[in-house]
């Protein structure tokens, strides 16, 4: 058993400094998720500590680390989609105030400032559903199968959701900027 592992262990048993632990580990994963999605920071706040909260009630069902992780992910998603679905309104905020997920950053041009502008624009204009697989492809960096577990649909609906958001966002794209995106 790792170090992980462990204070998983203890957590588990009601540790409340091996939960603390667990938080703060995992705690920028859900908030970005979170924060990506809504695009609010408040809302982004009111679903990682739904997240957390969930689970302390359901820490003696995880198992390892890698379990945790995808039990995060899985349960933000459907929290997030949720949130928006209750809410009813695509939130705005700041383009300025939102950080860029870090794969973004680093799979996509940031010097072009327009470009990036635009495809947030264009990727906050996205159905709740697709926009949470955007995030989970792109920001976290999950393959369509990892995807589909964490939001409980089959691969090929995350495939043609992912296909069918990609297509919209060059088609939004190109109108805005001019020229094709391939």
């Amino acid at each position: 058993m790792d170090e992980t592992d462990e204070v998983l262990a203890q957590a588990a048993t009601g540790d409340m400094d091996a939960f603390a632990q667990l938080v703060r580990r995992h705690q920028a994963v859900v908030w970005s998720i979170a924060h990506r999605f809504l695009r609010d920071r408040t809302l982004a706040e009111e679903v990682a500590q739904d997240v957390f909260l969930e689970l302390f009630r359901n820490i003696a069902a995880i198992k390892s680390d890698a379990h945790l992780l995808f039990w995060l992910r899985k349960v933000t998603g459907h929290r997030c989609i949720d949130k928006a679905r209750r809410e009813r309104t695509h939130l705005q905020v700041s383009l300025d105030e939102v950080p860029e997920p870090f794969e973004l950053r680093t799979k996509f041009n940031a010097s072009d400032p327009l470009l990036t502008d635009k495809l947030r624009e264009a990727i906050t204009g996205l159905p709740a559903t697709p926009r949470m697989i955007i995030i989970l492809r792109y920001q976290a960096n999950l393959e369509p199968m990892e995807i589909a577990a964490a939001l409980e649909m089959s691969v090929n609906t995350v495939k043609s959701h992912l296909r069918r958001a990609i297509i919209v966002l060059r088609e939004k794209l190109s109108r805005s900027i001019g020229g094709a995106f391939v």
